[in-house]
């Protein structure tokens, strides 16, 4: 196939889209910060079947298992608790844990060096059987349906002439204006947008004083682009539309 070919056929797919797009809208949904707790949930199930596999056997490497479980949990939270705004902050966040695991594995393996840390380290043994981690990731599965359940009664569409809400369980729907919306994408924790590619998405329609704000929208680039091209094709459609003032 050569490149002219594949440069008609991308267009003809990206035109396809953009018909299927301006025919039935664009979605966005805010989802709650829960949603960020997927690795620990993934985390528990793996440990669980680790566990079932290796018989609840009390040995070394089931220690390790829970340790590793533990730091997957105490990151997740550390994402789920606070911002990180910038790549910086980002970094420092992981040379503070490569010093602190690199300290705890120095003193580990040389118990002269901090004799009192290096007894509450050897002392330090967690262990969990299977059922502890099928529990945890039990109430994590469960409250993640409940979210994809909920969000689906409260949701915007961008259409090309209207922008519309849907809430609530009977279907509620609440219509605006679509044509000269503005839309500003924030993308405020670098940790969010790695696990999900999430961030904050800004609707300003034209006529109305207060301006929408979506949290945690998922793949928030790609619904920006799909929005802007939506919107584009509009404002061409509009300005074919208005007569030519010498016609006139």
């Amino acid at each position: 196939m050569s490149d002219a070919e594949r440069a008609e056929r991308s267009a003809e797919t990206e035109g396809r889209k953009g018909r299927k797009q301006r025919e039935h809208g664009i979605y966005l949904i805010s989802y709650p910060k829960v949603v960020f707790m997927y690795p620990t949930f993934l985390a528990s199930l793996i440990c669980g079947i680790y566990m079932t596999v290796a018989g609840n056997a009390d040995r070394p490497d089931t220690e390790v298992v829970a340790l590793v479980f533990l730091g997957i949990f105490a990151l997740n939270m550390l994402v789920f608790s606070f911002d990180f705004p910038r790549t910086t902050s980002l970094t420092l966040l992981f040379f503070v844990a490569a010093v602190v695991m690199g300290a705890l594995l120095l003193i580990r393996s040389n118990p002269n060096i901090l004799p009192a840390i290096a007894g509450l380290i050897a002392a330090l043994k967690p262990w969990a059987n299977n059922q502890f981690y099928f529990v945890i990731s039990a109430i994590f599965a469960v409250i993640f349906v409940a979210v994809f359940i909920n969000v689906r009664f409260d949701y915007w569409e961008v259409r090309p002439n209207e922008l519309l809400h849907h809430h609530g369980i009977l279907s509620n729907l609440e219509r605006m204006s679509a044509p000269n919306l503005r839309i500003d994408k924030e993308i405020n924790d670098v940790f969010e947008y790695l696990l999900l590619g999430s961030g904050r998405l800004i609707l300003h329609p034209a006529n109305e004083r207060r301006a929408i704000v979506l949290e945690n929208v998922p793949m928030i680039t790609r619904k920006e682009a799909e929005l802007t091209r939506l919107l584009s094709a509009l404002q061409v459609r509009v300005r074919e539309d208005e007569p030519d003032a010498d016609t006139v």
